[in-house]
């Protein structure tokens, strides 16, 4: 299959694109400065078996480019990755509205650029499938101070979701694959953005900072021994691979089960029975 991924220069996307590459598939791995900050990375990924291309999923005609680019190499594309993405961590209340819009355009607005350049060639091929990289914050038990980037990636759940059933005629299917805090293996944490009113974030350090410097190292501590990233990146490669019309709408990667792969058995049941309440159960792919 030809696969893009998108934010594929580390992290999930650079796993997920080594993996699907070393199953057999050709892998575009999306990722924006090829040609100066990420120039290491993309002459990794030639060496690892698979091909940078250069993709901002901020910016609509980057995206556009990208895919016309793997079309212009291939005639077509059968798998994209969501996984571009960004995290910050700090008090909400200390993060701008201007801080908050880009965090949803970073992770969940890029989603809608992507989609733009590339399904109408999904659709005129009756083929395809979209693979989103979410967030066991959506539905489980999410601790604080991550407030913007939980809520974007909400948003992006809800997406997937509304895509999924609009898609689904065409022969496109849809997969959200949601991960765990992993604690190592991704750049989430040590790559995280901060609050811009520096003066509000300082507000909160008196009754805050010990507990929130304390996170991090708390979710470490309750991450299960030999359990790592690259798992994730597997279990996207098992989906893909699953015959199409039968591939799983939701998978959970999460060893630290923080509850929201129970949520969301009970939330995607009662999705599923209200649609066959209005008689729309054929959207389900079931």
């Amino acid at each position: 299959m030809i696969a893009l991924v998108t934010g594929a220069s580390s992290g999930f996307g650079n796993l997920t694109a080594r993996a699907l590459a070393a199953s057999g598939h050709v892998v575009y791995a999306g990722m924006r400065a090829t040609a100066t900050r990420n120039a290491p990375a993309a002459a990794e990924a030639e060496r690892a078996g698979f091909r940078a291309v250069e993709l901002d999923v901020q910016d609509q005609a980057s995206a556009d480019a990208a895919v016309e680019h793997v079309m212009a190499e291939r005639g077509r594309i059968d798998v994209v990755v969501h996984n571009a993405g960004h995290m910050v961590l700090g008090p909400l209340e200390a993060f701008t509205p201007e801080q908050l819009a880009e965090q949803y355009d970073v992770n969940v607005v890029s989603t809608q650029r992507v989609n733009r350049a590339v399904l109408p060639i999904l659709r005129a091929q009756g083929a395809g499938h979209l693979v989103w990289v979410g967030s066991s914050s959506t539905r489980g038990g999410h601790p604080p101070f991550l407030a913007p980037y939980f809520a974007a990636k909400a948003g992006m759940d809800a997406l997937a979701e509304s895509y999924a059933a609009e898609l689904i005629r065409f022969g496109i299917d849809t997969t959200i694959v949601v991960p765990g805090a992993y604690p190592s293996g991704t750049n989430h944490f040590a790559h995280a953005g901060a609050p811009a009113d520096t003066t509000r974030a300082a507000e909160y350090d008196e009754r805050y900072g010990a507990l929130r410097d304390a996170m991090a190292p708390a979710l470490a501590g309750i991450f299960p021994a030999g359990r790592t990233a690259d798992e994730v990146a597997e279990a996207i490669v098992r989906a893909v691979e699953a015959p199409a019309g039968r591939r799983p709408f939701r998978v959970h990667v999460d060893p630290s089960q923080d509850g929201s792969e129970v949520v969301s058995v009970v939330y995607d049941r009662i999705r599923a029975e209200f649609y066959r309440r209005i008689g729309i159960a054929e959207l389900l792919g079931e």
